[in-house]
């Protein structure tokens, strides 16, 4: 009876990439990504008092929602009208490049300084990255945009996420020591989560990486060539979400900016650390992973060599005894000669030839063990 074969596991290809203005359009012009949800915008105001949170709200509400308050944070979630996102542009004052750039998915992190604010391209985890490293499923990254202006930070998400539930957190805290502190202090948290939310991820990837290095040279298997290309691919994805923030950091560090104080700035060379911690992981665990693919090939090869020893071995001591039988197999008619096999018509012949062979099978065995070749580490 035939046995089902199991089907080939597919995995997803990632999106390609694909500019979302034409070739030679005005600068500054908007145009939506493709199957993009409409926007969901939140406000946050903040201050030593306490915090206002409003979720649900249309661009034409904010400029009354957002007056009198000491710092204000617009979280933008989607950016399926590009009329929406112009009519918060025009609310806060934003640079049509930048609102271009906030609708283009596919920026490189970086940081644009502008009259009346600061744009910052970063790159957050998808909403089912952590998933992704419970079950080696693709890992996805988002861009994440960062207005920071005198008394107000917009945010623009890609994709809904929970990136930023822990600084929402720390706004509603007690103590309220992160409600004193003005925007560029809350821009500086939300890049910190964005960049902090790698690493139990990496974590995981890291110890998935060990797992499989174990079972490659202990257990070679076919399907393990899969895995090894996923964590690769991986690991891929999140050293081009992760590498070009590093500069990004570094310019928010080294340039002075009206946006960013110097108390800010010491904390922003603290996530800039832990950008470069978690490029060591990345490169840490590529490295290993690469060579994962060499490792497989030589232990399995080395494990048919030791299948292929096994079976010689096993040839090799049956090869006299088959001789032996295969003599002794022979019809001749031992009347019409006293040469045609006399030993036939011994009375002890039959269990003298088992012991003959068995002498033989003994003595092989032990040959190959004197020489190393069965009983040893590398052996059988």
């Amino acid at each position: 009876m035939k046995g089902r074969s199991r089907p080939l596991r597919r995995t997803p290809k990632p999106q390609k990439r694909r500019r979302l203005t034409a070739p030679g359009a005005s600068p500054g012009t908007l145009v939506a990504p493709a199957n993009a949800a409409p926007p969901k915008i939140r406000c946050i105001g903040y201050g030593p008092a306490g915090v206002t949170e409003r979720d649900a709200i249309s661009a034409n509400d904010l400029p009354s929602l957002t007056d009198g308050q000491t710092v204000r944070w617009i979280d933008v979630i989607n950016l399926g009208d590009a009329e929406a996102i112009q009519k918060i542009g025009d609310v806060f004052g934003l640079h049509p490049l930048a609102l271009e750039d906030i609708l283009d998915p596919h920026q490189r992190p970086k940081v644009d300084v502008y009259e009346d604010h600061l744009l910052v391209i970063t790159q957050a985890l998808g909403a089912g990255s952590r998933e992704a490293g419970a079950t080696d499923g693709r890992l996805e990254t988002h861009q994440v945009a960062i207005c920071l202006g005198h008394d107000f930070v917009v945010t623009f998400r890609e994709t809904p996420g929970n990136t930023f539930d822990p600084v929402l957190q720390r706004l509603h805290a007690v103590d309220g020591r992160f409600r004193r502190r003005g925007p560029d202090y809350l821009a500086y948290a939300l890049i910190d989560a964005a960049i902090d939310a790698f690493f139990p991820l990496l974590e995981v990837y890291g110890e998935r990486v060990e797992d499989v290095e174990t079972q490659v040279i202990e257990h070679p298997e076919t399907g393990q060539i899969n895995r090894i290309h996923d964590l690769k691919r991986n690991l891929l994805t999140a050293r081009r979400a992760v590498w070009p923030q590093r500069e990004m950091l570094n310019a928010l560090v080294r340039d002075e900016s009206p946006f960013i104080s110097s108390q800010t700035q010491v904390y922003l060379r603290d996530c800039y650390d832990h950008t470069i911690q978690l490029i060591d992981m990345i490169e840490t665990d590529r490295e290993i992973a690469s060579g994962l693919i060499d490792i497989h090939l030589s232990s399995a090869s080395n494990h048919m060599n030791q299948v292929m020893k096994v079976l010689t071995i096993i040839s090799t001591i049956f090869i006299p005894l088959t001789f032996i039988v295969g003599v002794y197999g022979m019809n001749f008619d031992r009347s019409a000669s006293r040469w045609n096999m006399p030993e036939l018509g011994w009375r002890y012949g039959y269990p003298v030839t088992l012991l003959v062979m068995t002498a033989i099978a003994v003595g092989l065995v032990w040959i190959f063990w004197r020489r190393g070749w069965i009983g040893t580490r590398d052996g059988f």
